[in-house]
């Protein structure tokens, strides 16, 4: 017999405590109200979580009912008071095989209750063979109350005086052989006399009992987007300059999609229109060399949705680098590996897409590994790519499990990748986490400024956001914006291929920074105008000029695209009623009667700490006749535009409806050799059944 065993035998044979005078008294008076009070709530959860009623017609069981009722987090207490008093009042025996070698204990004073049937004494507990019958009580019942709370029974063993058994359902292994009554007492009275320790065991056990997750639990609800209105028309009068930044972001659409596919329409606040159009590529001409590191190409079209206004369509390609001319790579990957990212959208996804990654590096490129929980480490030093087969084996030891100290992963990841920088080469952190940060310091402010002052030692994050139910894209979003870096959302292993492989040289290798765009409008051919998309980029007038500003980052071979619909002067569309007392008429500007807008682009190089400016005139010869004689990425990206509008309510599309989007999407497809273009018309008809909300799983 083992020495755990032969301890808890010799505190069972000794004699009991007695309780104070009247302690039980004052136990069951109190309780016996407190259930009273409670008998309602109690019969609703009985009714909720299943729980077998039990006849409260002895003294103890009303025991038990009041220790465990009342008081909820003691349900583990309560589970062996129930059997430990019926055992006693009914007179339960379980019989324990003989054993010769062991001559048999000296009678207590009470009847005994002995070691379950089956149990093997040498070993650990073993389960029962036999139910334990209880009259009165469904053996199932006590199976259930017992599994439900093996640790309580260990604290109220500890606090009855008894040393702490081999942990195992009750049903399976009562290993018990002291009075029934006396450990009744000892309880009654410990909990009487020690109400403070009671109630603060009963808050523990509560919280682990209650919001422990049941099998096939998933987080839900808890994802969490920036919040913007769409933009407003305005006045051209009035406003006639629109200033923001580049979006090159993806993360929004990926987002969109997995919500779809799971039959669910995203929050509005997750739909960011530029992103939705910036998805696709377009196959816009390129610069015709690197001096100027993208070309600017404009069209006006008919808007699809109202025929009295139109949509000014502006695109831009990135200069394409040859694989000889990229610049070297000093990579660290920051991986999230906290409890959080315990699922198989998160962490094996994350690994896989790491994987994918390497294809896309030179043999020179180095790669290291920081991983973080509830603490962060370093996983694996700077390694070249060429030793694929460690990287790989040091991806592999990743596991989940912990609290999340992400500022500390963040902290640790540069201080890596300072220590190796590549001067003229590309220095980057990639966090991939589903941006659950709780430890450490967790302000988003906070964690900007650091980013930000990194940024401008020439180190850049990019940042692949993971999983659904608790995925925080509002902070991946501040934090990429500020690390000169792009965000995307991976939910699927051809999401990572297309963004880590497919888009590998845009992703990583920067041809222009701070990029942005400034239209300025004609008030005398545009009385109104607004910007589709891009809430979240908008930047102040002066802020164009201003080099101290922030904005995006233009890879190789990228494209943007950014609509606006404006609506033509005298068209009678206009929304906003004229100004009683303004000036109802605007004289046209000598010599430029025949431009509708200038559109400016400021960008930095790489390596450059002042901007350059380049301007692109808006002209009648922009203007495209007819709907049909548009380009097809033209109109493919309105369609899109079309869409993400419809997601986040439609303010602005008048009658047009998910039909009309899949219509004129399908007439501009075009050439879709990824098959992205397809896959954006199941989306449509998807979202034409979606519900509005995911109903609760658990």
């Amino acid at each position: 017999m083992s020495d755990d065993l032969d301890r808890l035998q010799a505190a069972l044979r000794a004699n009991a405590p007695q309780p104070p005078p009247g302690a039980r008294e004052r136990a069951s008076a109190a309780g016996l109200a407190a259930f009273d009070d409670r008998r309602q709530g109690i019969g609703d959860r009985q009714r909720q979580t299943g729980s077998v009623a039990i006849d409260t017609t002895s003294p103890l069981r009303r025991l038990a009912m009041l220790l465990s009722r009342p008081y909820p987090a003691l349900a583990g207490v309560a589970a062996i008071l129930v059997v430990a008093a019926i055992v006693s009042y009914q007179t339960l025996v379980i019989r324990e095989p003989a054993d010769p070698a062991v001559p048999p204990p000296p009678a207590p004073s009470a009847e005994p209750v002995t070691v379950a049937e089956g149990v093997d004494q040498a070993s650990e507990p073993k389960a029962v063979e036999e139910p334990i019958e209880v009259a009165g009580l469904d053996p199932e019942a006590v199976e259930v109350l017992a599994e439900q709370a093996p640790e309580p029974l260990a604290v109220a063993s500890q606090e009855a005086g008894i040393e702490k058994a081999a942990p195992d359902s009750l049903a399976r292994s009562v290993q018990v052989e002291a009075s029934v009554e006396a450990f009744a007492d000892v309880a009654v009275a410990e909990y009487a006399e020690a109400p403070s320790a009671a109630r603060s065991l009963a808050t523990s056990v509560e919280l682990e009992a209650v919001d422990a997750p049941s099998v096939g639990y998933r987080e839900q609800g808890r994802d969490r987007f920036e919040a913007f209105d769409p933009n407003p028309v305005k006045v051209a009068a009035e406003e006639p300059v629109s200033t923001f930044s580049i979006d090159v972001d993806t993360a929004s659409y990926a987002f969109m999609r997995a919500s779809l596919n799971q039959g669910v329409l995203p929050q509005p606040d997750a739909v960011r229109v530029e992103e939705l159009i910036n998805y696709f590529p377009y196959g816009y001409a390129p610069p015709a060399g690197p001096e100027t590191p993208f070309a600017v190409h404009v069209s006006l079209i008919r808007t699809p949705w109202n025929d009295a206004t139109r949509l000014l369509h502006i695109g831009i390609k990135g200069y394409e680098l040859a694989p000889a001319a990229r610049p070297p790579a000093n990579l660290v990957f920051l991986v999230d590996t906290s409890g959080s990212m315990d699922s198989p959208d998160k962490l094996p996804l994350l690994v896989n897409a790491f994987r994918m990654l390497l294809d896309a590096l030179a043999p020179a490129d180095t790669v290291a590994i920081v991983s973080y929980a509830g603490a962060a480490g370093t996983v694996l030093e700077p390694t070249p790519v060429a030793e694929r087969g460690a990287i790989a084996a040091a991806l592999e030891t990743l596991r989940a499990g912990g609290s999340t100290a992400g500022a500390e992963g963040i902290r640790q990841a540069y201080l890596l990748a300072e220590r190796h920088f590549l001067e003229g080469g590309v220095n980057r952190v990639i966090l991939a986490t589903d941006g659950d940060f709780n430890v450490g310091f967790t302000d988003p402010d906070e964690l900007e400024g650091y980013i930000a002052r990194k940024r401008e030692s020439g180190l850049f994050l990019s940042v692949l956001g993971f999983g659904m139910g608790n995925y925080n894209d509002a902070l991946m979003q501040r934090l990429a914006q500020n690390g000169n870096g792009n965000a995307a959302y991976i939910d699927t292993l051809t999401e990572a291929r297309k963004v880590l492989v497919e888009e590998a040289t845009s992703t990583l290798f920067p041809i222009a920074k701070d990029v942005k765009i400034q239209v300025e409008f004609n008030p005398a051919l545009v009385s109104e105008y607004r910007l589709i998309g891009y809430e979240t980029r908008m930047l102040a007038r002066e802020d164009f000029r201003n080099d101290k500003v922030d904005a995006g980052e233009i890879g190789a071979g990228h494209t943007v695209t950014a609509l606006y619909e404006v609506t033509p002067a005298g068209s009678g569309a206009e929304r906003i009623a004229p100004l009683r007392y303004g000036e109802q008429e605007t004289a046209p500007s000598a010599g430029r009667d025949d431009e509708f807008a200038t559109v400016a682009i400021r960008y930095k190089l790489p390596d450059a700490e002042t901007s350059t400016e380049i301007a692109r005139h808006v002209t009648g010869d922009d203007a495209v006749a007819s709907a049909a004689a548009a380009p097809e990425d033209v109109r493919f990206a309105a369609a899109v535009a079309a869409f993400g509008q419809l997601l986040r309510g439609g303010r602005y599309t008048e009658d047009y409806g998910y039909d009309d989007v899949i219509a004129a999407a399908r007439a501009a497809r075009g050439e879709d050799p990824f098959g992205y273009r397809a896959e954006f018309l199941s989306l449509v008809r998807l979202a034409k059944t979606a519900a509005v909300m995911e109903p609760l799983r658990r």
